[in-house]
């Protein structure tokens, strides 16, 4: 078959890829992007926002006094502390709002750029995977609409994560929280978000696969992130090779600089631009990257569900292995140091003997320790809905059609999420016991720590239980599974800090573990929890055995 195409008017200018009509539809495509995500993105900047203003009222409480905060101050002068924190220079004048842009900034940003890789690559890089975005393309719409709206989306939610904050914090009352602070406190996170959403807009480009995408976006996020963390602890030129290092450095509260933000904001323009550039180098639906071929044949056990989706899983389970074997080190460095830290500050003294154990180094362990795990319990909700992906983005028919029992194939994606448990919480004990052993010199400190991860599993195994519920009864309210991690980081964490009451703690699997190293092993607890989990993964069966498929 062949066809021509019709000449081009004499004197008519050719029609560019990135002239004007390259944009037609972005507005349609932006309030559609806003549309679907209105509750996910509401969710996210309230959820930022007020755990920001938690947190300013937190420091506020728990250091009432000048020599609190001058305490509190000199412990976290040591490089373990300054790679979690930010730059010294915070300390100086350690007020409370000195304290909280020494301590959270640089977590928000992280935060605010996870928020915006995820947006970005949900409305780009998932639509092609998905087909979707071929329909909306074959209506009137530029070839750059779609990424537009979805950097356009990303930016709505910055900004209004950027007003909450510069709003919010003054109308705390605290001294030392003024408008300016928070003002370029709020600009710097919605800066920081707008550049690693524009770097996800390049690595959508990059490769065919939103995983694969988003992967890549947040080992961008950690890199930065781990170069600030290594300037702050003393080789300065590593920090400003940072982004999140140079975001820092308009110290909110303190200087109130507002140059280090520009450097950040042409930066992600410049990588916004190149993201448009990179599009129109490859075709729809590819990425630059050639997806490498695979075998000509697969073994056996890839065959069975089991093997299938221990394939389809892999990637997580490393990447979030890596993330909490990171995470337990940087944590357990800090053990060494828990006794002069917190030493003087009351107030973290009473949370702490809330939890019990013979030093205040046992119950900064068992309190971070439960952090980490509930990052964890992030990683089991990822896990326990990747079975929902399959299903929405119609992959799991053809499987199912080919002998394969509803039973057998979302089974197999369960096992795939239980399993991936136990590895993500073995890594984060070895980097935390690991790490804590270094610090303190003590080598018997790392089988401890182990174990304080390790009896975490059984409340992982829950969350995943709970989300394939969710998911084989009422598949349209998966966000639902949230709300495990969600809680016991609330209540976990702050609970003790805040006063809450403890009844509340045990409402939540993480809660109901004990506590080590600071309390001792009761193996009744662990054992519940593994018959729960059973219960709730028999009963996710039977509701997806029952409803049919979207």
């Amino acid at each position: 078959m062949t066809a021509t195409t019709a000449p081009t008017a004499r004197g008519a200018a050719p029609v560019r890829p990135g002239g004007p009509a390259a944009l037609a539809g972005a507005a349609t495509l932006l309030r559609f992007a806003l549309r679907r995500d209105r509750v996910r993105l509401s969710a996210w900047v309230l959820g930022l926002g007020l755990l920001t203003l938690a947190t300013a009222d937190s420091v506020h409480s728990v250091y009432p006094t000048a020599a609190d905060r001058a305490s509190i101050a000199h412990a976290s002068a040591s490089p373990a502390v300054l790679a979690m924190t930010g730059p010294a220079r915070y300390l100086a004048d350690y007020t409370w709002g000195a304290m909280l842009g020494h301590r959270l900034l640089g977590l928000l940003v992280v935060l605010a750029g996870l928020l915006n890789v995820l947006t970005v690559i949900r409305h780009t890089r998932a639509e092609e995977e998905g087909g979707r975005a071929e329909l909306v393309r074959s209506a009137a719409v530029g070839r750059h609409a779609q990424l537009a709206a979805a950097l356009a989306a990303a930016a709505v939610a910055d900004l209004a994560l950027g007003l909450l904050l510069a709003l919010g914090l003054p109308a705390l009352g605290i001294p030392g929280l003024g408008a300016g602070g928070a003002l370029l406190y709020g600009a710097a996170t919605a800066v920081g978000g707008l550049l690693f959403g524009a770097v996800a807009a390049v690595t959508a480009q990059v490769s065919a696969h939103a995983r694969t995408a988003s992967g890549l976006a947040l080992a961008v996020l950690g890199a930065a992130y781990a170069l600030r963390a290594a300037g702050d602890t003393g080789r300065t030129g590593l920090s400003w090779a940072s982004p999140i290092g140079w975001l820092q450095r308009g110290y909110p509260f303190v200087e109130d600089r507002w140059w280090p933000l520009l450097p950040a904001l042409a930066l992600a323009a410049g990588t916004a631009v190149a993201g448009f550039a990179l599009s129109t180098r490859r075709d729809f639906g590819a990425g630059l990257r050639a997806a490498r071929p695979g075998p000509a044949t697969g073994s056996a056990f890839l065959g069975t569900p089991f093997g299938l989706a221990l394939r389809l899983h892999r990637g997580l389970i490393g990447g979030f292995a890596a993330a909490l074997l990171l995470l337990g080190a940087m944590y357990g460095s800090l053990l060494g140091e828990a006794d002069s830290m917190l030493r003087d500050v009351d107030r973290i003294k009473e949370a702490l003997a809330r939890l019990g154990g013979h030093s205040l180094a046992d119950s900064f362990a068992a309190l971070t320790m439960l952090v980490v795990a509930v990052v964890g319990g992030v990683y089991a909700v990822l896990a326990a809905q990747r079975a929902r992906a399959e299903e929405s983005a119609g992959r799991a028919v053809p499987v199912l059609a080919a002998g394969v029992s509803r039973s057998g194939w979302l089974g197999g994606h369960l096992a795939a999420a239980l399993l991936g448990s136990v590895v993500v919480m073995v890594a984060a004990g070895t980097g935390f016991g690991l790490a804590g052993a270094l610090s303190t010199g003590d080598g018997a400190v790392f089988l401890r720590l182990l174990g304080a991860a390790l009896v975490f599993v059984p409340a992982l195994w829950v969350t995943v239980g709970f989300a394939a519920a969710v998911h084989g009864w009422l598949p349209r309210a998966t966000a639902l599974a949230w709300a495990v991690p969600a809680y016991a980081f609330v209540i976990g964490y702050l609970g003790p800090l805040l006063q809450l009451p403890r009844g509340l703690d045990g409402l939540s699997p993480f809660g109901r573990v004990p506590r080590l190293p600071a309390a001792r092993m009761d193996w009744a607890p662990p054992i519940v929890l593994t018959l729960v989990a059973a219960a709730l993964i028999a009963l996710a069966l039977a509701g997806f055995r029952r409803r049919d498929l979207d």
